[in-house]
């Protein structure tokens, strides 16, 4: 699996000056159906984990032996049940709080750390932006999914450790985004005429750059939370992530990867949250890197 800069936006699309210009961005998203049904579909997960204690039928932790991988539509199992009994619906709308947590979180951090590496590089230049790509490059060197396992095995099984090792998996590209937008950007008139004006670089940054970098970082970024959603959840799947009896639906396909044979659809289930979640924000993405790539 490889993280490329395709979906990166040209800065020049996002002019500060232009008060008007996120406005139009939502209101060119809100005519594109796709991403609007993505977002929907999104926002409804989201509220489902946030209410996920009110609205799961059972507790996602309670057993019964009696009970184990029963089929879809059974009385007290909707969507039937694991191998120890468990309630299989309780369980992925507890599991979407977990899922969502440590898909989203390895990129927001990532985000935070990559784009102020990434603007520091493109802003100073000289051999400061030298040494640091050089330093990123050696993460190019690694396919994603083999950092990610090799950190993760490193470290020890665990959420923390899982999050921690996607964070440093997803820092190489969004710097490199960042770094490449802000050298766009630091050589043009108003970023010479507050140099010219005595202004400090910190401040350059925060008045003149950060608004002019930080919509196409951030487009990129969101377009990683699919890989992350993955990517967390083959992690979990190979007992790197979260643990047993955690509610986590990458934990969950490996848990009853063994029942596939007897009950094959209730199996499948925690694979069709992933795909949608990911199919979801990939859709979403795409729709705000259309919205925003737009030359004033």
């Amino acid at each position: 699996m490889s993280l490329t800069l395709d979906t990166a936006v040209s800065p020049m699309a996002a002019p500060p000056a232009e008060q008007g210009y996120w406005r139009s961005v939502f209101a060119r998203l809100r005519r594109d159906p796709v991403a609007m049904i993505a977002g929907l579909i999104l926002l409804a997960i989201v509220l489902m984990a946030i209410f996920a204690p009110w609205l799961a039928p059972q507790s996602p932790y309670s057993t019964s032996m009696l009970s184990r991988l029963q089929p879809i539509g059974s009385p007290g199992f909707p969507l039937g049940s694991d191998e120890l009994g468990r309630d299989v619906l309780s369980r992925l709308i507890h599991g979407a709080r977990l899922s969502l947590l440590i898909g989203v979180m390895p990129v927001i951090n990532a985000f935070v750390i990559g784009s102020a590496i990434g603007i520091v590089a493109g802003f100073v230049g000289g051999r400061t932006n030298t040494v640091i790509m050089r330093v990123i490059d050696v993460f190019y060197a690694f396919p994603a999914v083999l950092l990610a396992i090799a950190l993760a095995g490193a470290l020890g099984a665990g959420l923390v450790n899982s999050l921690f090792s996607l964070t440093v998996v997803f820092i190489p590209p969004i710097a490199r985004v960042a770094e490449s937008v802000t050298t766009q950007v630091r050589n043009v008139d108003y970023i010479e005429a507050a140099r010219a004006s005595g202004a400090r670089s910190l401040t350059i940054i925060r008045r003149h750059v950060l608004g002019n970098v930080l919509g196409p970082i951030f487009v990129y970024a969101t377009s990683l939370i699919s890989v992350s959603m993955i990517l967390a959840s083959g992690l979990s799947f190979l007992g790197l992530g979260a643990r047993p009896p955690m509610p986590e639906w990458g934990l969950m396909l490996n848990t009853m990867r063994d029942a596939i044979y007897v009950n094959p659809w209730v199996t499948v289930l925690p694979g069709m949250m992933i795909f949608t979640v990911s199919i979801c924000f990939n859709m979403l993405s795409d729709g705000l890197r259309s919205a925003m790539d737009v030359k004033l």
